[in-house]
C-alpha cells in the first residue's frame, strides 16, 4: 500500500475523481446557462425579426397611401367645379394604379369624396381577383349612412372624425368575403375634409409571416390588440374574440404566464398599427432541452468515471493528457467560448467522451448559428443582407470540399446605377424606392435562388440547380425586364437601370467559392465601366 505504484494509482484516481467532477459541474453550469439565455434570446430575437418584417410591410403600405394623399392635396389646388373634380379623379386613378403595383396583398383600393363635397362625384373603389386584376367596383351609397356614427362605415367615418391617418383592426369585407385589414388617410384643402384616400390588404398576407415564427414543438407567434382581444392565432379561430392572458398585456418584455395549465415564456413587440405581436413557446420545452442534455451529461461522466477507475490501474498515463483537454474544454464553454477543438482516434472510453462532447459543441455551435441567421434579413428589402451573404458562402466551401469540387453554380453581381444622382436630386427616400424596385425585378427573376444585398447598391444572386440550368434564359429575361421598366416608367427611381456580372464555378480556374464572386464582382464593375464610358446598357 505504501510503494510508489500505489501512491501514484491513488493520486491518479484521486486526479480522476476530481477533474471529472470538475468538468461535470462545468458542464452542468454552462449547458444550464447558455440552455436558458439562448432560449430567452431566441425568443426575443424572433420576435423582433417578425416585428421588423411586419413593421416593414405596415410602413411601405403607408408609405404608398400618403404618397397618393399628397399627391391628391396638390392636385386639389385650383379646383372649384365639380367638371375639375371629374377630371381630378381621373389623374388619381393613374396615381393610384402605378402605386398599388409594388403593394403586395393589395386587395381594394378606394378614393371616397365626402357628399357634402359633391353630391354627384362619389369617388371610386377598385377590387382585385387574381382572374381579372383590379377592376372598379360600384361604390358605396355613404350619403344614405349617419356620417357622425363611427361605428359605421369604420373606413370613411373614424378618418373624418379624428382628421388622422389610421389602421383599423381586421374584419370581413362581404364584396370579396376575404378578411382584411386596412389603411385610411382623410384629405384636406384649405381645413375642409374632402374625403378618404385607403387600401385594404388581404390578412392573410400578414398571417402567413406569423405562422412562420415557430419554436420548439408547441412554440408558436399570434397578434392581439391593445385591449387584450386576439386577433390572430394559428391555433385557435379568431372568430371567437376570446382575450388573451391578461399577463400578456404587461409592460414586462419577457413574460411568465398559465394558459389552461401549461406554464408558458412569452416576449411582445408592438407593431406599427397598434397591435402586438407575441411569441410563446411552453417552459417544459425550453427546459427539457438542456435538462436532457445535463442529465445525459451526468450519465456519461458517472460511467466513464466507473470505468477509469477499473482501468487507472493500466491508463494512468494514457488517461491523464485527455482529461486535461476535456477540463480545458468545458471551463471555456462555462465561460461561453466555443473556440477549442478536442481530438481523440482511441477507441477507448476517454476517445468515445472526447467525441461526445465534441459533437454537442459542434451541434450548439450550429444552433446558435443558425439562430443568428433569423436576424440576417435587410431592412429596406427584406432579402438577405451581406452577413446572411458571408455565411451562406461559408457553407457552400465546406460543400464544395466535400463534393471535391464537383457542384455546379453560378454567381451574379448586381449594382444599381446612379443611385447617386436619384439621392442627390429627388432625396434619400426616392433612392430607397429605386433600390426596391430593382430588387423587385431580381427577385421575381430568379424565383429559385437566394437574393442578397451585400451593399448600399449591390446584390448578389447564388444560381444552382434549376435556376442555373436555366441561367441564361432567366439573365435575358432580368435584362428585358430592367429595360421595360425603364420604358415604362417615368420617374428615374422606378426605372432599372443596373450592371451585372455572372461567374460560373470552374473546377479548374477556381479554388475556392470566393474565387468566383471575385470573378463576378470583376465583370460586373466591367460592366458598369462599358455603360459609363460606352453608352452600353445590359440591364
Amino acid at each position: 500500500m505504501n510503494s510508489i505504484r500505489t501512491k501514484i494509482i491513488l493520486l491518479t484516481l484521486c486526479a480522476i475523481v476530481v477533474a471529472t467532477s470538475i468538468a461535470t459541474l462545468f458542464g452542468v453550469l454552462a449547458v444550464k446557462n447558455t440552455g436558458s439565455s439562448s432560449s430567452e434570446d431566441l425568443l426575443q430575437l424572433l420576435c423582433e425579426t417578425g416585428e421588423k418584417n411586419l413593421d416593414a410591410y405596415f410602413e411601405s403600405v403607408e408609405k404608398e397611401v400618403r404618397i397618393v394623399s399628397g399627391f391628391v392635396e396638390n392636385d386639389l389646388n385650383g379646383i372649384t367645379d365639380e367638371s375639375q373634380l371629374k377630371d381630378h379623379l381621373e389623374r388619381i386613378r393613374t396615381v393610384f394604379e402605378r402605386t398599388v403595383f409594388s403593394t403586395e396583398g393589395v386587395l381594394t383600393y378606394y378614393y371616397r369624396i365626402d357628399p357634402t363635397v359633391s353630391d354627384t362625384l362619389k369617388g371610386f373603389w377598385y377590387i382585385y381577383t387574381p382572374e381579372t386584376g383590379f377592376q372598379e367596383h360600384e361604390v358605396t351609397d355613404i350619403s344614405s349612412y349617419d356620417l357622425t356614427d363611427t361605428s359605421a362605415l369604420v373606413w370613411f367615418t373614424v378618418p373624418r372624425a379624428t382628421g388622422s391617418s389610421v389602421w383599423l383592426p381586421p374584419y370581413l369585407t362581404e364584396t370579396l368575403g376575404a378578411r382584411v385589414i386596412s389603411y385610411n388617410v382623410p384629405v384636406y384643402w384649405k381645413d375642409r375634409f374632402i374625403g378618404v384616400i385607403g387600401i385594404e390588404i388581404d390578412f392573410s398576407v400578414l398571417t402567413e409571416q406569423v405562422d412562420h415564427i415557430r419554436l420548439y414543438g408547441h412554440g408558436c407567434a399570434f397578434i392581439n390588440d391593445a385591449s387584450g382581444k386576439l386577433i390572430y392565432h394559428p391555433k385557435i379561430n379568431e372568430t371567437a374574440n376570446l382575450p388573451v392572458p391578461g399577463e400578456l398585456l404587461s409592460d414586462d418584455k419577457l413574460i411568465r404566464y398559465q394558459y389552461e395549465g401549461v406554464e408558458k415564456l412569452a416576449v411582445w413587440m408592438p407593431l406599427h398599427n397598434g397591435m402586438r405581436l407575441n411569441v410563446t413557446v411552453p417552459v417544459s420545452e425550453i427546459n427539457g432541452n438542456w435538462q436532457q442534455l445535463i442529465r445525459s451529461m451526468i450519465a456519461v461522466s458517472v460511467i466513464v468515471l466507473a470505468v477509469f477507475i477499473l482501468l487507472t490501474y493500466h491508463l494512468t498515463g494514457k488517461i491523464t493528457k485527455p482529461l486535461q483537454k476535456l477540463t480545458e474544454a468545458a471551463r471555456k464553454l462555462d465561460e461561453g467560448s466555443y473556440d477549442f477543438e478536442l481530438r481523440d482516434d482511441g477507441n477507448d472510453e476517454v476517445g468515445v467522451l472526447t467525441r461526445t462532447v465534441s459533437h454537442l459543441v459542434d451541434h450548439l455551435k450550429n444552433y446558435i448559428s443558425g439562430l443568428n441567421d433569423l436576424a440576417y434579413a435587410d431592412a429596406l428589402t427584406s432579402v438577405h443582407n451581406r452577413g446572411a451573404f458571408d455565411i451562406y458562402v461559408r457553407n457552400m466551401e465546406a460543400e464544395l470540399a466535400e463534393a471535391k469540387g464537383q457542384k455546379e453554380f453560378a454567381i451574379c453581381m448586381i449594382d444599381c446605377n446612379d443611385l447617386k444622382v436619384i439621392n442627390d436630386r429627388w432625396g434619400h427616400e426616392k433612392g430607397d424606392l429605386y433600390l426596391k424596385a430593382a430588387c423587385s425585378l431580381v427577385c421575381h427573376t430568379f424565383v429559385h435562388s437566394p437574393v442578397f444585398r451585400i451593399g448600399g447598391d449591390e446584390f448578389a444572386v447564388i444560381l444552382q440547380k434549376t435556376d442555373y440550368e436555366h441561367r441564361d434564359e432567366l439573365l435575358a429575361r432580368f435584362d428585358e425586364a430592367c429595360a421595360e421598366s425603364r420604358a415604362r416608367e417615368a420617374d428615374a427611381w422606378n426605372q432599372v437601370n443596373v450592371a451585372r456580372g455572372v461567374a460560373v464555378y470552374n473546377i479548374k480556374k477556381d479554388d475556392t467559392v470566393n474565387d468566383v464572386v471575385r470573378r463576378a464582382d470583376k465583370l460586373m464593375y466591367e460592366n458598369k465601366w462599358e455603360i459609363k464610358n460606352g453608352g452600353k446598357k445590359n440591364a
